[in-house]
């Protein structure tokens, strides 16, 4: 009884520490890794590991995906000269009417706000679309479920497009200041749709495959494992795909907003995104649908503030000592309190207290990436304003950005079929954290890129760095760079590698290091980084001036890869935890343990409907 008491006293993370307890059996190469087919530690180590088949239920939601990414960016990538630019001569509704104009410099525009009201508003609609995904993970988790969530919030988001076009229309636009305040509110309610929708996809479309670390033999006799984690990073490369395959079908949007009109250019999307709610209802009884579990993000948030208040302290070396206290975490858990005496807040189990220190661990990756973002909210918009400084030949500039699309479209299986199965048969190890600091350090070079480019127009243009976008002669006529257009494809380029690298697996960093129970949670968290970079812009309104670009874009590209650099060196050590992470809550624990048939068999987290 003495020995039991003693027991209950031992504090919880030194019982079942994740990392610190050691296995025997993790030196037994015929050891059985746990949730497998039967594999064992040496096969794992030994074979060669490749993606699984993936079932047609993940295709279907990858389909909603592209078509939701088609109206998202088939709307924000005009969004710029809509707003900053003013009606073309003798134009209603935004088009360039002149037909010489339309062969030259001449661009689409509708509301005549100018440069820094249209980045102001544009990186409102960047935070507020990253900020509800918040919404939609605590909807779907403690009400609804995924599937639910995703289908009620598409017709949100449906409406919103309906109140763009609106904003658009030939009447509205007789009042610059009226269609402005419609298009404030059809951006309020496509962000709460759209971000709600956001947070449930990209896990759900990983939930689809529930295949198991099993061995299977090729054509050419060669013995290998159909690896999940493997699976998962081919699953979101092609999730990606299918957001820029989207993304880039909104090229017509350029083509259509210059030669008809706002109305038009937006109708196109909204017509598309009908189309989201159908194919969910479709597939409505085939998905794998993950119940709703209760008020995850809510939980979460109770337990770091209960572990998190007896670290506070007015001095903040004592509060990030507390912090890193291996007790930090024991105001949160159940056993440390007498039976009966635990807070009435604590209405969780130990299992999730650990949960929410691992996730929080892992998910500091996420910290670093506003800094990532802050690059790539460049393309939306900035460097459509550079463009629209160049001899553009009949090109809408606006157009340009779509190369980042494109791009990623082409790179993407050149990536999934040849370059990572490469680098996995040559034994090279490129974990997430090596990828993410290439996804920096690229992304860095792209800013530096354009801030030469900027430099160059600026000693160009007529008009030198006195609004070059802008430069007119006293009959109006566009007075551009003589450079090129098209030398600004070189960081749209290097930006769509970066996000191979980085934003590609942050999605599978996301998944795969959350616990089944708080998927939505960390997918949330991670998206919510690309809010806290659009704050960081909003801070920056006074220098997003085109005067003032060449020095934006330079600094983004150092502060990107230096931010980079210490991201690596805080993480590497991640690299060596890489499979003990990916098991975080998918069982007791991880690590690799005899076969049985207890110990094999899974635990019932996803139910098929």
């Amino acid at each position: 009884m003495a020995a039991i008491e003693e027991k209950e006293k031992t504090p919880i993370h030194k019982q079942e520490s994740f990392e610190d307890e050691k296995f025997d059996h993790h030196d037994d190469a015929n050891s059985v890794i746990e949730g497998s087919e039967g594999v064992t530690r040496h096969e794992f180590d030994t074979l060669r590991h490749m993606p699984d088949r993936l079932p047609y239920t993940a295709w279907l939601v990858v389909f909603v995906e592209f078509a939701e990414r088609w109206t998202y960016y088939g709307t924000t990538n005009i969004y710029n000269n809509y707003i900053r630019a003013p009606l073309p001569r003798g134009s209603h509704t935004g088009a360039v009417v002149d037909p010489g104009d339309r062969a030259g410099n001449g661009s689409a525009g509708a509301l005549g706000k100018g440069q820094q009201i249209s980045f102001a508003l544009r990186t409102f609609n960047t935070f507020f679309v990253y900020i509800t995904p918040i919404l939609g993970a605590i909807i779907a988790d403690s009400k609804w479920g995924r599937y639910k969530t995703i289908m009620v919030f598409s017709i949100v988001c449906l409406l919103g497009h309906v109140i763009l076009v609106s904003s658009a229309s030939p009447a509205s636009l007789k009042n610059p200041d009226t269609a402005m305040g419609i298009l404030a509110l059809a951006i309020v309610v496509m962000g709460v749709g759209a971000g709600a929708i956001k947070s449930n996809v990209s896990p759900m479309v990983a939930e689809q495959y529930q295949g198991k670390l099993r061995k299977a033999t090729l054509k050419s006799g060669e013995t290998v494992l159909m690896s999940p984690e493997v699976t998962i990073q081919s699953i979101y490369l092609w999730f990606y795909a299918a957001i820029n395959l989207g993304s880039s079908g909104a090229i017509s949007a350029s083509f259509l907003a210059r030669d008809h009109g706002y109305w038009v250019a937006f109708m196109v999307p909204t017509g598309i995104f009908v189309l989201v709610p159908i194919v969910l209802f479709v597939g409505k009884k085939q998905y794998i649908k993950t119940p709703p579990r209760g008020s995850i993000i809510l939980e979460t948030i109770r337990v770091i503030r209960i572990a998190l208040g007896p670290a506070m302290s007015f001095n903040p070396a004592n509060t990030i000592r507390a912090i890193k206290a291996p007790t930090f975490w024991d105001p949160a858990r159940p056993s440390s309190y007498a039976a009966g005496k635990a807070p009435a807040a604590i209405t969780w189990d130990e299992e999730f207290v650990g949960e929410v220190a691992r996730t929080c661990n892992a998910c500091a990756v996420f910290l670093f990436f506003p800094f990532y973002w802050l690059c790539y909210s460049q393309i939306d918009g900035n460097l459509g304003t550079v463009a629209a400084s160049m001899t553009l030949h009949g090109t809408p500039n606006d157009l340009i950005q779509n190369l980042n699309p494109i791009s990623l479209i082409i790179m993407i299986p050149i990536f999934d079929y040849f370059i990572y199965p490469f680098l996995r048969r040559r034994g090279i190890n490129f974990t997430p954290i090596k990828r993410i600091y290439a996804g920096f350090i690229v992304a860095g070079l792209a800013m530096l890129y354009a801030a030469v480019l900027q430099h160059f127009i600026y000693k160009t243009s007529p008009c030198h760095d006195n609004l070059p976008s802008a430069c007119m002669s006293a009959d109006k006529e566009t007075l551009a760079s003589p450079i090129n257009v098209w030398i600004v494809a070189g960081p749209y380029i290097l930006v769509a590698l970066s996000e191979i690298f980085a934003s590609i697996t942050s999605l599978e960093y996301a998944f795969t290091k959350a616990p089944t129970r708080m998927k939505s949670v960390v997918m949330a968290f991670s998206q919510f980084q690309t809010a806290l970079s659009s704050c960081l812009n909003f801070a920056l309104t006074s220098v997003n001036t085109e005067d003032k670009f060449a020095w934006l874009f330079g600094s983004f590209g150092v502060t990107a890869v230096i931010i980079g650099t210490i991201f690596f060196f805080t993480f590497r050590d991640l690299d060596a935890k890489e499979a003990e992470l990916n098991a975080i809550g998918k069982g007791n624990r991880a690590g690799f343990v005899d076969e049985s048939p207890e110990k094999m068999k899974p635990l019932p987290d996803t139910t098929v409907l």
